[in-house]
């Protein structure tokens, strides 16, 4: 089973105007395919050819092959953003979410200014996330490829990507910016619901 490239779960110009229909074409018509096709010419012929996407990314963290987890963890993390965005997103969770980030962040909006410190004071390239850690929610920051997903004791939630790739077309240099307009318009609350719910049950993860 080769990596596939999925398809964006909304149309290119969904997000706007807060991310561009030009930035998402060049993000994963362009970015995103060049991390897959790559993950598929390090696997062919080898023991992990036929292996799911987080296998894969396990796998190479386990034996240290640095530059196929660089390519496959950029696959699965950009796989696990494009369902962290909805168009029209941003309005506030409920149920089991709502309660945790009530309890561990004194609600939404304490959460959005932990996790717009921790995105904006990330230097250079790599990802924001919201996990589920020693149950409790907390807001990290990985670089470059790094995962969530092999960070032990945290499952992913929602993940923001902090490349300038993803926001310099629309943004240019101003990082906080792109991440406001993430946590005011994009941001899928249903997605980290699904998540969690999954994780509390001692499912996959939705991704």
């Amino acid at each position: 089973m080769a990596v596939t490239l999925p398809p964006l779960p909304f149309a290119y110009d969904a997000l706007a105007p807060h991310m561009s229909a030009r930035t998402l074409e060049f993000h994963h018509d362009k970015h995103h395919k060049a991390y897959v096709d790559k993950t598929n010419k390090l696997i062919a012929g080898t023991d992990l050819e036929q292996a799911d996407l987080a296998t894969i990314v396990r796998r190479a963290k386990e034996r240290g092959d640095q530059k196929l987890f660089n390519q496959a963890g950029q696959a699965w993390n950009h796989d696990f953003l494009w369902q962290s965005l909805r168009p029209a997103g941003g309005a506030g969770p409920s149920g089991d979410l709502a309660e945790r980030l009530e309890r561990d962040f004194d609600g939404v909006d304490g959460f959005a200014d932990a996790f717009k410190k921790e995105a904006v004071g990330h230097f250079a390239s790599g990802w924001a996330w919201l996990v589920l850690g020693d149950d409790r929610l907390e807001v990290i920051s990985t670089h470059d490829a790094d995962s969530a997903l092999v960070h032990a004791g945290k499952t992913p939630l929602l993940v923001l990507d902090l490349w300038e790739h993803a926001y310099y077309l629309d943004y240019q240099n101003e990082r906080p910016k792109f991440v406001d307009a993430y946590l005011a318009d994009l941001i899928n609350w249903e997605f980290a619901a699904a998540n969690l719910t999954a994780a509390r049950e001692g499912k996959r993860q939705a991704a």
